[in-house]
């Protein structure tokens, strides 16, 4: 009789999870739609010359924008596609074990990307005179090779049917959940390796630069006379990224470990959240690195104006966007400040974090 209720109530909870799942299926569309175009026109931009971010930056850059993208074009539809064609039976699935494998390889190397730009910023600013000599572009793609390559060494054991780890479809959260209970060791050692690390760099670094800059804007206050006071740049980018990196990720990190060393689950929503919210980082990462930045916005801008002059000239005057000459002239003075910020990347660097505050006095 005990054995007969437990199944009812396991059926009951697995028919509401269903039940919710066109809901579900609504916010991970929206949001994996909103991670692609957010991070399409970030690699557009990127991809270019931007004024005052230099060859190795953009390199950091760009890895990290192919990490959140992969959210949007890799993640989403993989677990969507076996969420509408799963039968929802119990037992190994050669395709979970995939799917599952792939979902954490692209958040481990977004983790690994977000502390490569933390540390990257970290030398130029205080080490900005051995910046090019560290910084080579050879030792920038090993590390980003690193990124990408070390991942899916650790997490291969995830993708064999019948490894250390199994792997279940949750209803819960529409996505390839690695059981982690089965292997408390292995999960253990996955966060000491991936999360840990990653935010022991990104808040090391990110702390220091804050308070570097802040010291700074307080210099400068001291010896202006009648300046307006402004909002502190340094606190409107370091302060959020490290507040969106723990938000979104903490509760992923204390879930799987809950999971592994309990061996029971979190409520339906619970873990819905849990799981997904890491994915909005990759959205959240394009404002706070991206669009908050005024050299990519009018890079972004002058992009548009020139697809608009291309595609619909006749409209692109209607509306009173610039004429091709003053547009080539533009592009021509961006290219010619890329070559100097080239040659000057970590002074620019420096002056990014540490000068912006001059603002308030000019």
């Amino acid at each position: 009789l005990l054995q007969t209720t437990v199944v009812s109530i396991i059926k009951q909870q697995r028919l509401l999870e269903l039940g919710h799942r066109p809901l579900k299926i609504a916010i991970i569309t929206a949001l994996g739609v909103l991670i692609t175009l957010g991070n399409a026109a970030v690699a557009l931009v990127i991809a270019s010359s931007v004024s005052g971010w230099s060859r190795i930056s953009r390199l950091f850059l760009l890895s990290l924008t192919g990490a959140d993208a992969a959210f949007g074009l890799v993640v989403m539809p993989l677990n969507l596609c076996v969420s509408l064609l799963k039968d929802y039976r119990d037992g190994p699935d050669p395709l979970c074990h995939v799917v599952a494998f792939v979902n954490s390889t692209v958040y481990a190397t977004c983790m690994y990307s977000l502390a490569a730009i933390s540390a990257e910023r970290y030398v130029a600013v205080f080490f900005p005179l051995k910046y090019a000599s560290v910084l080579t572009r050879g030792r920038a793609l090993r590390v980003i090779a690193f990124a990408w390559l070390f991942p899916p060494v650790l997490l291969l054991p995830i993708s064999l049917p019948r490894g250390i780890i199994e792997v279940h479809f949750s209803t819960a959260s529409l996505v390839c959940n690695p059981s982690y209970a089965s292997n408390v060791a292995y999960s253990l050692a996955l966060t000491a390796f991936i999360f840990f690390p990653c935010a022991s760099v990104m808040t090391f670094a990110n702390l220091r630069l804050w308070f570097a800059a802040k010291r700074q804007r307080v210099k400068l206050q001291r010896h202006a006379a009648g300046g307006r006071c402004r909002p502190d740049a340094a606190a409107r980018v370091l302060v959020p990224v490290l507040t969106v990196y723990y938000t979104c990720w903490t509760p992923c990190m204390v879930t799987i470990l809950y999971n592994a060393i309990s061996g029971s689950r979190v409520p339906e929503w619970v873990e819905f959240v849990a799981v997904w919210l890491p994915t909005s980082n990759g959205f959240l990462n394009c404002i706070f690195y991206f669009w908050m930045n005024r050299s990519f916005q009018q890079k972004f801008r002058l992009l548009g104006q020139r697809l608009c002059l291309s595609l619909c000239p006749e409209v692109a005057q209607a509306l009173g966007c610039m004429v091709p000459t003053a547009l080539h002239a533009m592009a021509g003075l961006w290219d010619d400040n890329n070559c100097l910020q080239e040659r000057s990347t970590s002074v620019s660097s420096t002056c990014t974090l540490l000068t912006r505050a001059t603002e308030t006095h000019t």
